[in-house]
């Protein structure tokens, strides 16, 4: 559907946001349980398989700091403040510098106490912050870390190699589950991981509907949107009906809202992407750019968490579908002598995959591919920045916005060749300045605002309300 000049779109308020809400309040209440052991890290987006412990939970810091960030500045920089005293530089990541300043200070944000601990198993990431939390919290107090490797090489992939790595991996979360069950005198319940593994299949095309439904024009859900639900379920953790259901009426209240063309935004004329998190302390310049009519139609950490799209040759979008042989779930080469360098992640296997040991379940768990889906390298040039342009071309954007943080290394990395390559497409990029999503420290708003006002002005655009 094309947009007409001057056109206007029906908007109404999100119904399942007070649910979403709902979840999120309970699932900060049910994690810091003094009947369960504490955990600190991300056991995985794709499958929560710490719920088959009776009485574990995990605590990821990238939602609390982000929350953090954005309902206190001040509290926010004085956590950060707690942890530059004791030499942790403004390079950190700015989640883990407040969430860490937070257990210094032995406080919350609403002044109750602090739930130390009692495990850790930092996400493997090749950024490098991730694997730094798992060491603050070791060293804060002697407890328990587990860090599975994040396996990456440079070049085509090769077979042989994925094999060996993707075994070393399994080999890793294997050891954790054991060693928590020896530590902890828990046992872990393969009924409820074969439940969980369920669960997380049944999810996985409800979200990548959603997703697809995004590219409507106009856009039923802003970026805004998507970052207040897009993690539950994932980091933030929830039973598993409760998750199923809630993502069932998501899935139904947004094609609601294409088929009737209720859009994020009434004045929609321009659409515009990101590429990772915002300044969650500075949301203000999404409502800023909607007073151009300009919507963010979100961002390959939100929609492609969860899905991976691609547009074929008749311009259709679909799921970007792998095949898998032998036992590994390894790419094969293809009808024209390549093969599949990018592979999913989170990709759902065949039904016919059987999820029968613990094993299996960690098979599932870990994915098909031994290198992480936004490190692959294809020949010689690095493969991410293509990715942007395959999502630019899904959800129809007109321009993008990119910040160059300070800290949070891996968040910045290839967002000059990104742009040139969504330049080369015909695209308008800016950039800002700032130092993460959760620290304010070096971000000069009123020149962000300036720069947005000159970058829409560029684009032809004025302020509706002008």
């Amino acid at each position: 559907m094309a947009l007409q000049k001057g056109q206007i779109w029906e908007t109404r308020p999100l119904e399942y946001y007070a649910r979403a809400k709902e979840l999120r309040a309970k699932w900060e209440k049910s994690a810091e349980s003094k009947e369960k052991v504490v955990g600190q890290g991300n056991t995985s987006f794709a499958l929560d398989w710490q719920q088959a412990f009776p009485a574990i939970t995990v605590i990821e810091d990238n939602p609390r700091g982000s929350t953090i960030a954005a309902k206190s500045i001040p509290e926010s920089r004085r956590f950060r403040l707690a942890s530059e005293s004791r030499g942790w530089g403004r390079e950190i990541c700015g989640y883990h510098g407040v969430i860490w300043g937070s257990m210094f200070l032995g406080q919350q944000v609403d002044g109750s106490p602090f739930p130390l601990r009692q495990f850790c198993v930092p996400v493997p990431s090749n950024c490098e912050c991730h694997t730094k939390r798992g060491q603050q919290c070791m060293d804060f107090s002697p407890i328990p870390r587990w860090s599975g490797d994040s396996t990456l090489y440079v070049g085509e992939t090769d077979v042989e190699r994925e094999k060996a790595m993707i075994e070393h991996k399994n080999w890793c979360n294997l050891k954790i589950i054991n060693d928590i069950e020896r530590i902890f005198g828990q046992e872990f319940s393969l009924e409820k991981a074969q439940e969980l593994v369920k669960v997380s299949k049944a999810v996985k095309p409800i979200r990548e509907e959603i997703f697809k439904l995004m590219a409507h024009v106009p856009a039923p859900l802003s970026v805004k949107e998507l970052y207040s639900t897009y993690v539950l379920g994932g980091l933030v953790k929830l039973p598993m009906d409760e998750m199923l259901d809630f993502w069932r009426s998501v899935r139904d209240e947004v094609k609601w809202r294409t088929d009737n063309n209720i859009a994020a935004v009434g004045t929609e004329r321009y659409r515009w992407m990101e590429a990772h998190p915002p300044g969650y302390y500075f949301l203000k310049y999404y409502r800023y750019m909607e007073k151009y009519g300009a919507v963010c139609i979100g961002s390959q950490y939100t929609n492609y968490t969860y899905a991976q799209l691609e547009r074929k040759q008749d311009g259709s979008m679909a799921d970007r579908n792998y095949t898998y042989v032998d036992e590994y779930r390894n790419p094969v080469m293809q009808p024209d002598g390549t093969i599949h360098d990018h592979i999913d992640y989170f990709a759902t296997f065949p039904a016919t995959l059987p999820i029968e040991t613990r094993e299996d379940v960690v098979r599932y768990n870990v994915g098909p591919g031994a290198r992480g889906s936004q490190q692959h390298f294809k020949s010689d040039e690095i493969h991410r920045p293509y990715a942007l342009n395959e999502f630019a071309e899904i959800y129809k954007v007109n321009g993008a916005l990119f910040p160059l943080w300070r800290s949070g290394i891996n968040c910045t990395l290839t967002r000059k060749e990104q742009a040139m390559k969504l330049r080369e497409m015909g695209l308008s990029v800016s950039h800002y300045e700032g130092n993460q999503g959760g620290d304010n420290t070096d971000l000069d708003e009123k020149r962000m605002l300036e720069n947005l006002d000159s970058w829409m002005e560029s684009q032809g655009l004025r302020r509706l309300e002008d």
